[in-house]
């Protein structure tokens, strides 16, 4: 189902600046579950996609000059959903770490289709389904990527482990954020139609965020490179591509009326996110970026739940 324009409302964001925002107030429809915890007020950094080793040294140098601004960047933590390196190149993970760790914040990763499963794991030290709770939200980090497909998968097993930490989440009235890097919303042309199928775990994994309506507040991806893309038709939870580090392409989806909504920014960024008044704002950040060189106003994006 399509957002109603009355849920949707597109205003200038100010002039000179660097960035688009997006604003998702969970207030109207999430009240009604009061009583309950006081709403989280952080900050946090999400990126995606930087492809060490595409294209020899120019992805590295990019995300070089991405970390070199997330050192200064607000924000306790930093989310990577996904790509850590370009086809499976294990040798190209060294280099990732190297630079991640002249950031000076923790990165969370979870490995996309061109991460083997087994040398993300290794490289990185760390498994790749996981949660951890942050000022009351839970992140919950899974794998549902594949090397040798573009959709997403889920199994049973991680549907089971899925609704373990949704149960835990919800006795620590906790709200919820959800991380994979593969879209689980169903998308077809002139999206790129890569998503997980309902027979491959769409259906069991929606019944679970149907369950927990009250508390999944948004689904985070990476794959797509379309800058800020997502739906709401799912609300009060959002399902959200993120802009990837390396490129972004637009692939004209609101001139095309594709279902749910895409950001007016396509230049390689990442996004600087922040909890606050029951609200997440979503600002992209172009990599490299300055009021002099920018010449897009952008636009501020408030979906209302």
């Amino acid at each position: 189902m399509q957002p109603s324009t009355t849920r949707r409302r597109f205003t200038k964001a100010l002039a000179g600046t660097t960035a688009s925002l997006m604003t998702l107030d969970f207030r109207d429809e999430l009240d009604a579950t009061e009583p309950s915890p006081a709403w989280p007020e952080f900050e946090f950094v999400i990126i995606r996609d930087t492809h060490i080793g595409r294209n020899k040294t120019s992805a590295e140098k990019q995300w070089q000059r991405c970390a070199t601004e997330l050192r200064d960047a607000p924000g306790d933590f930093i989310l990577h959903l996904g790509d850590v390196v370009n086809q499976s190149a294990i040798e190209q993970y060294p280099i990732y770490k190297t630079i991640r760790d002249t950031i000076g914040k923790v990165v969370h990763e979870i490995p996309g289709n061109h991460d083997t499963l087994a040398d993300f794991e290794q490289q990185l030290g760390i498994s790749a389904d996981r949660s951890f709770d942050h000022d009351g939200v839970r992140f919950v980090m899974f794998n549902n990527a594949h090397t040798d497909s573009h959709d997403g998968f889920i199994t049973e097993q991680q549907i089971t482990w899925l609704t373990g930490q949704f149960d835990s989440a919800a006795a620590k009235k906790l709200r919820i954020v959800v991380c994979a890097h593969v879209p689980i919303h169903t998308n077809r042309p002139p999206d790129r139609a890569w998503y997980v199928k309902p027979e491959n775990g769409q259906t069991a994994f929606y019944e679970l965020v149907d369950r927990h309506r009250d508390r999944v507040l948004a689904i985070f991806h990476g794959h797509f490179h379309n800058g800020i893309r997502g739906w709401d038709d799912r609300a009060p939870t959002h399902e959200i591509l993120m802009p990837s580090v390396i490129y972004n392409q637009n692939r004209s989806l609101t001139e095309k009326a594709a279902p749910g909504y895409n950001l007016d920014e396509f230049r390689p960024g990442y996004v600087l996110a922040k909890f606050a008044d029951a609200q997440l704002h979503l600002r992209y950040q172009v990599i490299g970026g300055s009021d002099e060189q920018s010449t897009h106003a952008g636009k501020s994006l408030s979906l209302k739940s």
